[in-house]
């Protein structure tokens, strides 16, 4: 087997359902495998994936074991030559795995491969590729320094070697995960993906930004900003650094203050409201079930000829491939006026998020 795709979920079932539709599209010319690992959801995500994706492999804990040993407990159920740590809340394109693994194949003393995040807005997300944040390169960045943070040397759609990926998107091979442990247990959650991607390169891989496949990562859905989520990332990024760097009273310092300030800075996000002013249907089929549920009269359109201010795109997955989705999302994702819902193929909801902070809206009809 080629590729075996792991998600860990926890309540996000609908999220959880785009994601699985999307991911069943892009392996369905490769031999692979889907396991999603259930950390005790209280929604119906278990019972939606046994009715409505018989073929998934699903483990369902009894307890919440955090993101390091879910997926833990999923990797060691795989069969594939290669894994992917995957989110429940992103979407990935047809050509996403083809085009990951190509790349992959050609490689020597592969790491791990990452490739190019975008919000639910069509913008792209920075984290998608990053230096390892030493606590120096922490405290610079809390003065506003990034480029010690941020891997800005490659372009969005560059590819090339990097130090830290995101956990939302992983692919590498299972003997090289199992070889570096896979994710350390003593993370709950947060800096499991850092702590990951820097074993990896202490061991001697070579990790990579691949930034010619673009994944949705609806990033706010796994990322509640509150005073716990606070904790726990302080938390975590206190493992990081005393498990990896030497104790001193100087790096202590750093430590401290960077990472009080990296949780202040997130916990206080800037956020835009994006007023809708009109509703646009993008498909070739008017929905009356849609319209009765939204705000505004649907204009049906089959394609985007034109975009207005403060427009809402409903972009139809009966009619729209994932690569067109994701190909409209980054071509305006610098219009900070557009919203989009996506209706996945054959079901009764719409779902979006307006940027990449808060929650998550699916809307039922």
């Amino acid at each position: 087997m080629k590729l075996s795709i792991v998600i860990l979920n926890y309540n996000v079932r609908h999220f959880l359902e785009l994601c699985l539709k999307s991911v069943q599209e892009a392996i369905s010319t490769i031999d692979a495998e889907i396991i999603v690992v259930d950390n005790q959801s209280s929604d119906d995500s278990c019972q939606m994936v046994k009715s409505r994706f018989p073929k998934v492999k699903l483990i369902e804990n009894t307890t919440n074991f955090g993101f390091s040993k879910g997926n833990n407990i999923g990797v060691s159920e795989a069969k594939g030559e290669y894994v992917c740590v995957l989110n429940p809340d992103t979407v990935v394109t047809e050509d996403t795995f083809l085009s990951v693994l190509y790349f992959a194949d050609k490689q020597a003393n592969l790491g791990i491969v990452g490739c190019k995040l975008i919000d639910g807005t069509g913008a792209f997300l920075p984290e998608s590729k990053r230096h390892v944040p030493t606590p120096k390169v922490a405290l610079k960045k809390i003065l506003g320094k990034t480029g010690s943070y941020y891997a800005n040397h490659l372009e969005e759609n560059d590819i090339g070697p990097v130090s830290i990926l995101v956990g939302a998107f992983m692919v590498m091979k299972r003997d090289v995960y199992n070889t570096v442990n896979g994710f350390d247990e003593d993370y709950f959650m947060y800096a499991e993906d850092i702590d990951l991607s820097y074993k990896t390169i202490q061991a001697g891989f070579q990790n990579y930004y691949f930034g010619a496949t673009t994944v949705i990562h609806y990033k706010g859905e796994s990322t509640c900003r509150n005073q716990d989520y606070a904790k726990r990332f302080n938390g975590a990024m206190q493992i990081f650094y005393k498990k990896h760097f030497n104790k001193s009273i100087l790096v202590e310092s750093l430590i401290s203050l960077g990472v009080k300030g990296l949780v202040l800075l997130n916990l206080q996000p800037s956020v835009e409201k994006r007023d809708v002013k009109s509703i646009v249907l993008v498909s070739d089929q008017e929905n009356k079930l849609i319209e009765s549920v939204l705000p505004f009269p649907l204009v049906l359109k089959s394609q985007i000829e034109s975009i207005e201010q403060n427009q809402q795109l409903i972009l139809d997955n009966n009619v729209l491939t994932f690569r067109q989705i994701v190909s409209i999302l980054e071509a305006h994702g610098n219009n900070k006026t557009l919203t989009y819902r996506i209706l996945p193929k054959g079901c009764n909801f719409l779902i979006g998020s307006d940027n990449a902070v808060s929650r998550g809206i699916v809307i039922h009809f």
